[in-house]
């Protein structure tokens, strides 16, 4: 079975290519006729069809943790450093722990108005840069800030996450963090 499974991802791969080398073919720049050309260029309009069967680069599996729903650390260090490295992981660090708060949490509310104040400091002083704003790590985190500054204007700070969005938060932080490793 498993060679079955192996050789059709092989005879896949070997369609693909096959229609990637004929895309390819259809768009030389030597002059070629209308008709040859839309006859592989249908080969191009095919391609669709079958990129949902390509094996795409999974995105690392996230586990979402259990909502906090007891007592937890409140942290005192809300605000800036003015040094991006430092202020991205605090951030992300801060943004980790809401989005693990439950329903009924003590100090959820308060949580949610300082890590709101926080995200949008955030990014109205990093946005402003250049060097910073085109960072792998900035664009993520960017986008995971709106998602959860989103949640707490539509929904209050008092009201958690659902699954759906935490997990995919959870996986915009490991994406943070592993580019904040690498320096980018």
């Amino acid at each position: 079975r498993l060679r079955i499974l192996l050789h059709q991802k092989i005879d896949m791969r070997i369609v693909i290519f096959a229609l990637l080398v004929s895309a390819a073919a259809a768009y030389q720049a030597t002059p070629s006729a209308r008709r040859t050309f839309l006859q592989k260029s249908a080969l191009v309009a095919a391609s669709p069809l079958v990129s949902p069967l390509l094996p795409l680069p999974a995105s690392a599996e996230v586990v979402v943790p259990e909502q906090i729903t007891t007592e937890f650390p409140f942290p005192e260090d809300w605000g800036l450093t003015f040094k991006y490295e430092e202020d991205a992981s605090k951030v992300r660090e801060h943004m980790l722990l809401a989005t693990g708060l439950g329903k009924g949490a003590p100090k959820m509310e308060a949580y949610g108005k300082n890590m709101k104040k926080e995200m949008v400091d955030f990014v109205s002083y990093y946005r402003r840069f250049p060097a910073v704003a085109g960072k792998p790590s900035f664009s993520t985190l960017y986008t995971a800030i709106n998602v959860l500054a989103g949640h707490y204007t539509s929904y209050g700070f008092k009201y958690p996450l659902p699954e759906k969005r935490r997990k995919r938060l959870y996986q915009e932080y490991a994406e943070v963090e592993k580019s904040l490793k690498r320096g980018r």
